[in-house]
């Protein structure tokens, strides 16, 4: 892979689209060079009603991310939700003709290949195929069988659907806009990608990433995904619940959450009081800041009921070891932890998108809003470096290297540090019968 690939991550939410161009610096971070933003206008729960307001959003954020960066965008890493969102477990399997020969990418790139053949109901299509783990002659559990050998090669697989009709809708959005979908991802893998570490993946977790219009679970053990999920429920919802239990329009309940909001009513005072404007010469309105909790704490708590009934039909609720990270615009609604610790009795903590990002004078960037287009571009560059490992460019890498020793090298330094071994001995004249 080229050190000056650069990627760039478009994230088509409820309540926003953005867009980040991003490469990788010497130290394999990712360092972001511009970012472009906007209102998004055409999206609900997670998926394109209009496909004109859309396409102008995509347009406006990506002429604003290539101001920022320099960079003329043409293709896109796009990310995909929404409830029509399915996954299902199935086994695949291969019979190769040379047991003897050593087992390659190319063997489970056909496996994969093999599972994008599976038959769907109709009107749904494979987004993602994900390897759990693979079975070699009846050797179970095993995470990579490249460099093996055997002629009986099975695997179980994760794969993941999505409705025909949403994943085209996409496709027109980004081709309306000048722009190539480089590949179609997930987002709840996007924002584990950037808000989750290889360890906690190893260990056990589940990430929620609470978005506008819906929620999305995603279940790792192992290092591999597990489990993903989409609650039909997210950070739009509160608003309009605020709408209502106040009697204020949707704007000024968007800045009373995002400003006053709190998921925990306990921690707040009864006497403090917000005073939001009137319409056109009616008196303020009055507010208190102990009741609109309790309006985002009800709505919460049934997002977390939600996310922990995943958790346990996923199987994994015992083996959580790194518990459960909250992340997306919804995770910065304050004491959100506490609430999701106290509805699942498991800790909690705030992913935010630094796992894999350099130092940036963006400080937005951090923030856990932005999780799933930084993991977007975190994707794209593992993609590569997939391909780049199927096309066997590492083992020419490494066959290559003119700077490992020779064999003859390491023959000759290891006869002059016998024989010098051997002259020691003489010269102290070591007896070793004493």
């Amino acid at each position: 892979m080229h050190s000056q690939e650069i990627i760039v991550g478009l994230d088509i939410g409820t309540t926003k689209i953005c867009v980040i161009v991003g490469k990788k610096n010497e130290f394999g971070k990712i360092e972001v060079l511009g970012m472009g933003k906007t209102d998004s206008l055409g999206v609900n729960r997670g998926v394109v009603r209009n496909i004109n307001d859309t396409t102008e959003a995509i347009k406006i954020a990506v002429a604003e991310a290539e101001a920022k960066s320099g960079v003329e965008i043409h293709e896109v890493y796009v990310g995909i939700a929404g409830q029509h969102i399915k996954s299902l477990q199935h086994r695949g399997l291969r019979v190769r003709e040379d047991g003897e020969e050593e087992i390659t990418y190319e063997d489970i790139d056909k496996m994969i290949e093999d599972m994008h053949k599976l038959a769907l109901p109709p009107g749904e299509k494979i987004i993602h195929v994900l390897p759990e783990e693979f079975i070699v002659d009846g050797e179970s559990e095993i995470k990579s069988p490249v460099g093996m050998c055997g002629s009986r090669l099975e695997a179980n697989f994760h794969v993941i659907t999505g409705q025909i009709l949403h994943i085209q809708n996409i496709y027109r959005c980004v081709q309306k806009a000048g722009l190539a979908v480089a590949d179609l991802i997930l987002e709840p893998i996007a924002s584990a990608s950037a808000a989750l570490s290889e360890e906690e993946k190893e260990a056990g977790i589940a990430m929620v990433d609470i978005g506008g219009g819906t929620s999305d679970v995603a279940i790792f053990q192992d290092g591999i995904l597990r489990h993903t999920a989409v609650i039909p429920l997210g950070g739009n919802i509160i608003t309009e619940d605020i709408k209502e239990g106040c009697m204020i329009m949707k704007k000024q309940a968007e800045l009373l959450k995002v400003r006053f909001g709190s998921a925990l009513a306990l921690d707040q005072h009864e006497n403090e009081i917000v005073s939001i404007p009137g319409l056109r010469g009616r008196e303020p309105k009055e507010i208190s800041i102990k009741n609109l909790a309790h309006i985002i704490q009800a709505r919460v708590e049934e997002m977390m009921e939600h996310m922990a009934y995943e958790i346990k039909c996923s199987g994994y609720e015992k083996k959580l070891i790194g518990g459960i990270v909250v992340t997306g615009g919804g995770a910065q609604l304050r004491y959100i932890n506490h609430l999701t610790q106290f509805v699942t009795g498991t800790d909690a903590r705030t992913g935010y998108p630094t796992e894999h990002l350099a130092d940036t004078p963006l400080e937005d960037l951090k923030m856990p809003m932005y999780s799933t287009a930084i993991g977007l571009i975190v994707v794209g560059f593992n993609e590569l470096e997939r391909k780049a490992l199927s096309k066997g460019g590492l083992k020419a890498e490494i066959s290559d290297n003119s700077s490992a020793p020779k064999f003859e090298e390491k023959m000759t330094f290891l006869k002059s540090w016998l024989k010098k071994g051997k002259e020691w001995l003489e010269e102290e004249d070591v007896d070793f019968n004493d």
